[in-house]
């Protein structure tokens, strides 16, 4: 009970301070600004020759740099829902040791992870009770940085619980290089960055060759973009694909984000919820290709659903961004379509975005410069960017880096038989748009998609019974909430 408590506190206030648009408070800086004297009062004497003193300025200055880090705190806390940012720092940050499943270390300083997965609101939950504690915890108890979704970033920006990165030291110039919505979404109604991400998340529409040259003639993506050019379009070749023996997509829900990355108003306005008139086109749509069983309605990750990962599972399409291709479409089993090299990618009916993590410093970390670098490393330095796409074909969050390896064949992802798709997530991610987004996205989209899959089979009547459905198990665990 004690938990709940904490959870729901948190959550006000952090909504409270979303609504009202507060300022984030002072966060500590990265490092006391008194300690660089030392460096001047090492200079040496007037008559040492003058190489001299160029020899003794530098140790001077790096015995202030370990005098800083030695002043940090030995145990660096990370929070997070799974292994995708443990596997990138095991992976790629400099000098980073594996002990366990759960801890790490960065030279002398012990990494502990914990890690909470997201079923049932458990990781925000756990973390929400965590920076309740923070200003009276234990050094070593501290959270150091946490990771945060799209879908409910808002949450924890406009609040004193995330430092601007700008106080850990990062500049505006540092930052150059990264696309703008991803710094969109961190910023704070005074113009405070407060996290950031080392990768990209547009979407593409990605298609079965086999079913594309078995249905359309063709899996050359030409072929295949006109004929999935448009939401009309689209429906007419789930047609097509129906007669030749294909589902137009696994389920209803992987055309989902399309639609919702492209709504005209945000899901709350003025503590009233709105259902956007896109929301309603993807309820008509979709309900129409289920009624003519051309798709199913299966949740996201279930076992049905990934079924058409393989060439038995006869489905045309998925949609996703660069994560979903490479992490989640079972690549490394043998006999799945990946594997195989047998999927493609083309732009789809409507550009879309899908998740990305931030990374957030801690108000209160007792590792400031340590974090700080964390940062620097995976999301601002393009060689490890760089080495992150050549090793896990993901998109990073650097233009140059980008804009470079879509011009290489080198990139070219094995699960699409060779093709370079690059280019598209580089043109993708210049235009989303986050200026819909809002700090109850996640319980308002699994709220709508739960509410509406027992409309598609058949437990509601109407679309209406449906929806009322939505608002009283969104107003249920947001009852400050009107509809």
């Amino acid at each position: 009970m004690k938990k709940k408590v904490l959870a729901v506190v948190l959550s006000t206030s952090m909504l409270m301070a979303v609504l009202a648009g507060c300022g984030s408070a002072a966060a500590p800086a990265a490092a006391p600004a008194e300690e660089a004297a030392p460096a001047e009062e090492a200079a040496p004497a007037e008559e040492a020759p003058a190489e001299e003193a160029v020899e003794e300025e530098a140790p001077a200055e790096e015995a202030v740099a370990e005098e800083a880090a030695a002043e940090e705190g030995k145990v660096l806390n990370i929070y997070c829902w799974n292994e995708e940012f443990k596997t990138r720092l095991t992976d790629h940050y400099p000098g980073y040791e594996e002990v366990d499943a759960t801890h790490g270390k960065i030279g002398d300083v012990d990494v502990v992870w914990n890690i909470t997965p997201s079923t049932d609101n458990a990781y925000q939950n756990n973390l929400d009770e965590a920076l309740l504690k923070q200003a009276d915890a234990a050094a070593d108890d501290k959270i150091d940085l946490f990771l945060v979704e799209a879908d409910y970033a808002l949450k924890y920006v406009d609040t004193e619980y995330t430092m601007p990165v700008a106080d850990l030291g990062i500049t505006a110039d540092e930052l150059a290089n990264q696309y703008k919505y991803t710094q969109d979404i961190m910023t704070d109604s005074n113009g405070n960055l407060k996290g950031v991400s080392w990768q990209g998340c547009p979407g593409v529409l990605i298609y079965n060759r086999e079913a594309a040259t078995a249905v359309l003639g063709s899996d050359d993506p030409e072929t295949v973009q006109e004929a999935v050019k448009d939401w009309d379009t689209f429906v007419a070749t789930a047609d097509a694909m129906k007669e030749g023996g294909y589902s137009i997509m696994s389920s209803v829900n992987d055309s989902y984000r399309v639609y919702s990355n492209n709504v005209s108003t945000p899901w709350v306005v003025d503590n009233k919820i709105v259902v956007d008139d896109n929301l309603k086109k993807w309820v008509d749509d979709a309900k129409a290709l289920v009624d003519k069983g051309e798709t199913g309605t299966w949740g996201l990750w279930s076992d049905d659903w990934s079924k058409g990962f393989y060439p038995d599972g006869k489905v045309f399409a998925y949609f996703g961004p660069a994560w979903l291709i490479n992490f989640s479409m079972a690549a490394d089993t043998e006999g799945s379509i990946a594997n195989q090299g047998g999927w493609g990618a083309v732009e789809g009916p409507q550009g879309f975005f899908w998740g990305g993590t931030w990374i957030a410093a801690a108000t209160g970390t007792d590792n400031p410069s340590l974090v700080a670098d964390i940062m620097r490393q995976l999301t601002m330095n393009e060689q490890i960017m760089t080495d992150i796409v050549k090793a896990d074909s993901d998109f990073v969050n650097n233009k140059p880096a980008m804009e470079a390896a879509a011009q290489d064949d080198a990139y070219a992802f094995p699960v699409l038989g060779g093709q370079n798709p690059l280019a598209m997530f580089c043109a993708g991610a210049e235009k989303i748009d986050l200026s819909n987004l809002s700090a109850y996205d996640q319980t308002c989209n699994e709220e709508f998609q739960n509410a509406m899959k027992n409309y598609f089979d058949g437990n509601y009547a109407s679309y209406e019974e449906a929806l009322d459905a939505f608002y009283k198990a969104v107003t249920e665990k947001h009852p400050e909430l009107s509809y």
